[in-house]
């Protein structure tokens, strides 16, 4: 078998403390954690990760690892010297004083040192109940006005049950919201929340876009237009000769955070059709009138 350098696998010295450990071991196991790393192989190397540090965080198991020498190398043929077992108390060992067994996933070179004869299989199965389930993820779809304001939403759970989950103001989309021990199977359930499409507004981060039609004379001689906003309706003044793609800001209007987002408005001018004879003779009349081209 191979033998593992769990210095390596952890990137610290062979001298660190178990304080530099641990530090390495919660920075590798946030990289890897299978729940949310895109790195390839992330599983593998979340459990390398887990083992390395069952092994040097707990200071027997480590001064027993460390007899075996500084001169292996990773990846090196292996073998247990005959009779090994180190000096290794394997009752303590089962007593799982970090809450993971040898043979929980582990590999075959830390069975052949610490999950000898002296591994007790009732010591394993305790320890195994005391896992922490992996979590489960659930999407909940929520309206703009949900995140603009903030409230309670209530889901169903897979296990049949009903709960109110508080929505937080300007909370983003694709964060997660934790509900603790709520899987059917005693783990946490991640809630993903989605934005449901909205009929009216556009979102693009915290900024709200909205399109607002608009006639050709309100363009042009300017108006004062009730628009709908998140937060109610208010007037908007149109300036005198706008065109149609015009944008203008309303300032804190969007979602709220720390530095809440803005509404924009896109002018849109719509030209109403010309059905009659009268309407067509008006249009006739604007083209003699107006030296203008649009082009």
């Amino acid at each position: 078998m191979d033998y593992k350098d769990y210095y390596k696998i952890l990137d610290v010295d062979r001298a660190a403390s178990q304080a530099e450990i641990k530090k390495a071991y919660r920075k590798l196991a946030r990289k890897y954690h299978p729940d949310v790393s895109k790195v390839a192989n992330a599983e593998e190397r979340f459990k390398e990760v887990n083992e390395a540090y069952e092994v040097l965080s707990d200071e027997k198991k480590r001064e027993q690892y460390d007899t075996l020498g500084a001169n292996w190398k990773n990846g090196q043929n292996f073998d247990p010297p005959p009779g090994w077992d180190g000096g290794f108390d394997f009752n303590q060992f089962n007593q799982g004083a970090h809450g993971a067994a040898g043979g929980a996933g582990f590999s075959d070179f830390f069975e052949s040192l610490f999950g000898g004869s002296g591994f007790q299989q009732s010591g394993f199965n305790q320890q195994q109940q005391n896992r922490k389930p992996p979590a489960k993820t659930m999407i909940l779809n929520v309206d703009l006005e949900d995140i603009f304001s903030g409230g309670k939403k209530k889901i169903r759970l897979p296990n049949g049950s009903t709960i109110e989950v508080k929505i937080p103001k300007g909370f983003e989309e694709g964060k997660k919201i934790r509900l603790a021990g709520k899987a059917a199977n005693g783990g946490d359930i991640h809630l993903k929340i989605n934005f449901k499409k909205h009929p009216k507004y556009r979102l693009e981060g915290k900024d709200i876009y909205l399109d607002l039609p608009i006639a050709p004379w309100e363009a042009a001689l300017g108006a004062s237009i009730t628009i709908d906003t998140l937060a109610g309706q208010l007037k908007l003044k149109i300036p005198e000769n706008s065109s149609s793609g015009k944008i203008m800001r309303i300032k804190g209007r969007g979602l709220p955070g720390s530095v809440a987002g803005n509404q924009y408005v896109v002018l849109q001018i719509v030209t109403p059709p010309a059905n009659s004879e009268d309407e067509k003779a008006f249009y006739q009349d604007m083209s003699l009138k107006f030296d203008w081209t649009p082009r």
